[in-house]
């Protein structure tokens, strides 16, 4: 099986105040096409920024990341925004997407970049939302959406590339219960279909459950993992 994310060692220090704060520590993971692994552990012990490292948004202060074999670090910056952009798809708890655009309008945004995937970006566009239930909605602003369907425009975002990482942090944290399951579920389910490796942070047990594997930090340490 594929590999799509190795880090070995990875370590990330910090200087605040003219003193340094460790935020992750000696941080090995292997990451493979088709899996999906929570990520676990109380605030502030390193999950976004081992999230933040492995989309490539930060970078570690010591140890090697390889995506699909390439070492990102050893990229210049304009080859670094276009492989990201490829290669990794992002959600977030704030859906981030752009009040002046309709839903459609935001999905499209990652194939504005401009590489070659292949693919019809609108026609996959329209079958990503049709996926997710939000076929009729092609022509709304955010701002007439619930929560949950902005975060399932977010989830149609982050696909439209194919990426082989998914990358979610706490995207169920900001919806009620029943919403959070539903949007669960359905990142779970699309991310299989795509085989895209999914790493998801979070702190709901109901939605960590469902994930195959688990990694529990703490103090910016892996202190336990579960396949």
């Amino acid at each position: 099986m594929t590999i799509v994310l190795q880090m070995n060692k990875v370590s990330r220090t910090f200087n605040e105040a003219g003193r340094s704060l460790k935020i992750l520590t000696d941080i090995n993971m292997t990451v493979s096409a088709g899996s999906a692994t929570a990520i676990r552990g109380p605030s502030g012990c390193g999950k976004t920024t081992l999230l933040h490292i492995a989309g490539t948004l930060d970078q570690p202060t010591t140890g090697t990341v390889e995506i699909l074999g390439e070492n990102p670090w050893g990229m210049r910056q304009s080859r670094l925004a276009g492989f990201r952009n490829q290669h990794i798809g992002f959600i977030f708890q704030e859906h981030q997407l752009l009040p002046q655009c309709s839903v459609l309008e935001n999905v499209l945004l990652p194939t504005l970049a401009g590489f070659d995937s292949g693919l019809n970006p609108k026609q996959r566009a329209l079958e990503l939302l049709e996926r997710v239930g939000l076929k009729d909605r092609l022509d709304h602003r955010p701002a007439k959406l619930s929560g949950g369907e902005r975060q399932r425009v977010a989830v149609c975002r982050a696909l439209i590339n194919q990426p082989s990482l998914l990358l979610a942090d706490e995207p169920t944290g900001n919806l009620d219960p029943e919403t959070a399951s539903h949007i669960g579920r359905l990142l779970l389910q699309v991310a299989a279909e795509q085989k895209a490796a999914l790493l998801c942070v979070t702190h709901s047990d109901e939605l960590a459950g469902h994930f195959p594997s688990t990694v529990l930090l703490k103090h910016g340490q892996v202190v336990d993992s579960s396949d």
